[in-house]
């Protein structure tokens, strides 16, 4: 249940993970949105987008990393600004991987296509091979909270857009996170269905 614009069902498989592993006050929690490399086709931005909408109703700070030509669609944006001001939680943007994981209680990255900058498959692929070192590594995981999560849609570019070392690591909870996709979908499934 994805479209080009938003991933809802997503989303709500990683609120209640996060809920899960970080408890219900999220408040002044760290969520780090990060762009990262993939090998594969360019992905959508459906994950990304509807992770900065939701995230701050919820208390989460929240920080998109990305790099420049990456950037999420402006309407989303400025939607997702208006939330986080609205629920006192934190916005921004940088295009530093690094800078954006230090402290991170919850870091999410994935790979998502650069739509805003060019349609043009074979040009987004130029622009996605420039940033090849945007791998989520145990040294950036490193800088965040020794209890950050880490979390991924799935499936993930293994060994590309994350290590193995993370993606199997104590602080993964990509498992539990797909498992949370069923459970929230049935949720969803048993609220309309009435």
């Amino acid at each position: 249940m994805q479209c080009e614009i938003y991933h809802p069902h997503q989303c709500l498989a990683d609120i209640m993970t996060i809920i899960e592993k970080k408890g219900r006050n999220l408040r002044r929690k760290k969520m780090v949105v990060s762009w990262a490399y993939a090998s594969s086709y360019l992905k959508p931005v459906s994950v990304p987008q509807s992770l900065v909408l939701q995230m701050p109703r919820f208390g989460l700070d929240v920080v998109l990393a990305h790099p420049p030509e990456f950037q999420l669609m402006p309407e989303i944006m400025e939607q997702a600004k208006e939330q986080a001001r609205i629920a006192g939680a934190g916005f921004e943007v940088t295009d530093d991987m690094e800078a954006a994981f230090k402290d991170a209680d919850v870091v999410y990255a994935k790979s998502w296509g650069p739509l805003m900058t060019t349609q043009d498959p074979a040009e987004g692929k130029v622009l996605q091979d420039k940033y090849k070192s945007w791998i989520t590594d145990q040294r950036k995981m490193d800088l965040a909270k020794p209890d950050a999560i880490y979390m991924h849609p799935l499936p993930a570019d293994r060994d590309i857009e994350v290590t193995s070392e993370v993606m199997d690591g104590p602080n993964s909870v990509v498992f539990d996170q797909a498992e949370n996709r069923m459970h929230a979908q049935k949720a969803v499934m048993a609220l309309t269905m009435r």
